[in-house]
């Protein structure tokens, strides 16, 4: 059953459409669009090698003239060298401003892809095509695109919006058990922020740990209650001037804590469990929420076996001096997003240094 949620933006609004078993729809559904003939498709080798014939073959059925730019997999692969070789593939292609760049692949796939459509001859056209739940349901809609300096995540980039998202439920069949967790903290940040029914509903579900342990009924809600979150409040707040900072949730110890794990011992939706967590503890400790309320999140946390520890070895002054380079700060204050109540967050940069470190010394292992 395809269902369409609408972007809407006073620049640019589009659709996500979710629609399983529609991989072999794309070309038809971006020659609706009008878009010009050029299509480079942006993936890796292992989302390439399962969809890219399939995502191919649509494209050049509906006339489109497709090349491929293959990137290596992973956060490490997400920096401005990878950046340099979409430019060039679309230089050798031949790209031109009606041209248009498919991201095919995950959340580190799309943001890349977006951001070299963003610049490359000062913006062409961006389709997203997510292959993880974590893309699925959050870094595919919105615009936001980059890469990763070595000192910060996600330092270098720019708000773009993509034409259009096509989301295909279906080859989440072959995602691994651990993306699929990493997509599950995204998806229980939305119960945090914005909607305590849709929490509730995770809560009801005795194991949200991999994708046969969520029933069908569930993960069409899980997608379709997510992206219109996501929708609704960057429809709100398109450029983060206010509300969509509340997206940012778990991300600010999370960010920090990938950044100096090297973003290999711990994936993005993992660092985001961690801050999530952390950011209930901080809550609580300014007595801002509830202890049951903190048991509550924390224990739906644990249903998608996410970490809800620190790493062993991280050194706690390291996380307090990352939280300074992190884009959230202003005027030298670190801004936090903190829950009031299951359902709801406030924005703050009132949380003392000490209350910080008092918080992770708790989150250390074996503490």
């Amino acid at each position: 059953m395809t269902c369409v949620i609408n972007v809407n933006l006073p620049t640019q609004s589009y659709e996500i459409a979710i629609a399983p078993g529609t991989l072999d729809s794309l070309g038809e559904y971006m020659g609706k669009l009008h878009l010009g003939k050029k299509v480079l498709v942006v993936s890796n080798p292992t989302v390439f090698s399962l969809y890219g014939e399939t995502a191919i073959a649509s494209l050049k059925n509906t006339g489109f003239q497709v090349a491929t730019c293959i990137l290596g997999d992973g956060e490490s692969y997400k920096n401005l060298d990878s950046i340099k070789k979409i430019y060039d593939l679309a230089l050798e292609n031949r790209l031109e401003r009606s041209s248009t760049m498919v991201a095919l692949g995950g959340g580190v796939i799309g943001d890349m892809t977006g951001f070299a459509a963003a610049t490359w001859l000062r913006g062409i056209n961006f389709v997203q095509v997510p292959t993880t739940l974590l893309a699925m349901v959050d870094s595919s809609i919105g615009g936001k695109t980059g890469v990763n300096h070595p000192q910060g995540k996600n330092l270098i980039g720019a708000f773009y919006q993509p034409q259009f998202v096509l989301i295909d439920p279906d080859v989440l069949q072959t995602l691994p058990v651990r993306e699929f967790r990493a997509g599950m903290a995204e998806v229980i940040k939305y119960g945090i922020i914005w909607n305590a029914e849709f929490f509730a509903q995770m809560e009801a579900s005795s194991r949200l740990d991999a994708m046969e342990n969520v029933t069908p009924e569930l993960m069409e809600t899980i997608l379709k209650l997510s992206c219109q979150a996501k929708a609704d409040v960057v429809g709100e707040d398109e450029k983060e001037a206010g509300l969509r900072a509340i997206l940012n949730y778990g991300h600010t110890i999370g960010h920090a804590v990938e950044s100096l794990t090297g973003y290999t011992q711990v994936i993005h939706g993992e660092g985001v469990g961690i801050g999530m967590v952390a950011a209930g503890e901080i809550a609580l400790s300014l007595g801002m929420w509830t202890a049951e309320e903190a048991a509550r999140q924390n224990h739906v946390i644990a249903k998608a076996c996410l970490p809800t520890q620190l790493p062993d070895g991280l050194d706690i002054e390291a996380i307090v001096d990352a939280l300074q380079i992190d884009k959230k700060v202003k005027a030298g204050k670190v801004r936090f997003i903190l829950p009031t109540k299951i359902g709801a967050v406030t924005i703050t940069d009132q949380v003392p240094s000490d209350t910080i470190r008092q918080v992770l010394q708790k989150m250390q292992s074996g503490s």
